[in-house]
C-alpha cells in the first residue's frame, strides 16, 4: 500500500476540496488495484507534481516503470493519446491506460529534468530538438488550439477592461493580433503545449524524453512561449532578462527549425495571458505577498520585451 505525501495530499485539498479529499482516500487502493492489473510491484519512494503523483514500479518482475495516477481534470485528458500516438518518439512510452482513473503505466526515465541538469543554452538547444522530434500528424480528436482562440480573445478583452492599468495597451493589441492571425489557422501538427524544462527528463532510450504533455494540435511555435514563459525567473538571474530572454527564443528556434517571429509572438502572447492571469489568482510559486507583486513585475517586463524586440 502507498504512502501519499503529505504535501501533496494539502495541496491538493486546498485547491480541489472534498472532492480532491475523497479522491486521496480512494489512491492507495487505486493503485493497488492497477499494480495487479498490469503485472507491476512498487520500486522505490512516491513522487509527485502539481496534480498527480507517480509511483517507481517493476513491470514483469524486471522492466523499470512507473505508474503515474493525476486528479481528473479536463487538460490531463489527452495526455494518454498523445504519448500513444508519439510511441516513443522523444517521448516516454506509454505502457497501459486507465482513462477513467486518469492513471498510466510509463516508461521510466531518469528523476533529473532538463530544468536540473542543463543550464544556458543547452536548455534552449535541447527543448528545441525534442520538439522538432515530438513534430508528428495529429491523431484525430484532440483539442485544437485554434478552438481557443475565441475564448483567448474575450478574456485579453475582459482582463484589459478589469486591470486598464496594469499593461500598456499596445501590449494587449498584440497579443489580440496575435490571436486573430496566427491562432485561427492551425496546421494538423500534434504539440506538447506545455514543453517546459520540468518536463523534459533525462532517459537512456533517448537522451532527453518529453513528459506530461497536453496533447494539442496547433503550430510547434506555441510551445516556445511555454519554455519562456517558464525559464523567466532563472532569465532575470542571469543579470540582462532582455539579452537572455532574445537568446533563448533565438537558440531554441534555430534548434527547432521554427520562425523566430512567429515564435517570438506566441510567447508574447503566453506572457500577456500570465500578466493578467498572476493578478487574477497568483502563480504556484507565490499567490501572494512582496513575491507575488516580483512576479507580476517580472512576466509584464517579459510582455513588454517580446513586444517590443
Amino acid at each position: 500500500m502507498i504512502r501519499t505525501p503529505d504535501e501533496f495530499a494539502r495541496v491538493t485539498i486546498a485547491r480541489e476540496g472534498d472532492e480532491g479529499a475523497a479522491w486521496l482516500d480512494e489512491l492507495p487502493l487505486i493503485v493497488k488495484e492497477l499494480a495487479v492489473r498490469w503485472d507491476c510491484a512498487p520500486d522505490g519512494e512516491v513522487m509527485y507534481g502539481g496534480v498527480g503523483i507517480v509511483v517507481p514500479v517493476l513491470r514483469k518482475a524486471t522492466e523499470p516503470a512507473v505508474l503515474k495516477m493525476s486528479f481528473p481534470h479536463a487538460e490531463n485528458r489527452f495526455e494518454p493519446d498523445a504519448l500513444a500516438a508519439w510511441g516513443g518518439r522523444g517521448a516516454v512510452l506509454l505502457h497501459e491506460r486507465d482513462d477513467g482513473r486518469f492513471a498510466m503505466l510509463l516508461e521510466r526515465a531518469h528523476s533529473s529534468t532538463l530544468a536540473q541538469a542543463a543550464s544556458g543554452d543547452d536548455v534552449a538547444t535541447i527543448a528545441g530538438r525534442v520538439s522538432r522530434r515530438l513534430a508528428v500528424p495529429a491523431p484525430p480528436g484532440l483539442p485544437r488550439l485554434q478552438e481557443q482562440a475565441g475564448a483567448w480573445e474575450e478574456q485579453l478583452q475582459w482582463d484589459a477592461r478589469e486591470f486598464p492599468h496594469a499593461l500598456p495597451s499596445h501590449l494587449v493589441h498584440a497579443a489580440i493580433a496575435t490571436v486573430r492571425e496566427l491562432a485561427q489557422l492551425q496546421p494538423d501538427t500534434l504539440i506538447h503545449g506545455d514543453l517546459n524544462a520540468r518536463n523534459i527528463l533525462a532517459a537512456a532510450r533517448e537522451p532527453w524524453l518529453a513528459a506530461d504533455p497536453k496533447g494539442w494540435v496547433g503550430d510547434r511555435a506555441y510551445d516556445c512561449g511555454m519554455l519562456i514563459k517558464s525559464r523567466s525567473v532563472v532569465l532575470a538571474e542571469q543579470g540582462d532578462l532582455t539579452r537572455s530572454v532574445l537568446r533563448t527564443l533565438d537558440v531554441f528556434t534555430d534548434s527547432a527549425e521554427l520562425d523566430r517571429d512567429r515564435a517570438r509572438r506566441w510567447a508574447q502572447l503566453s506572457a500577456v495571458k500570465a500578466a493578467y492571469g498572476g493578478r487574477r489568482r497568483g502563480f504556484r510559486r507565490a499567490r501572494q505577498g512582496t513575491e507575488l507583486a516580483r512576479l507580476i513585475a517580472l512576466v509584464d517586463e517579459l510582455a513588454l520585451i517580446l513586444t517590443e524586440f
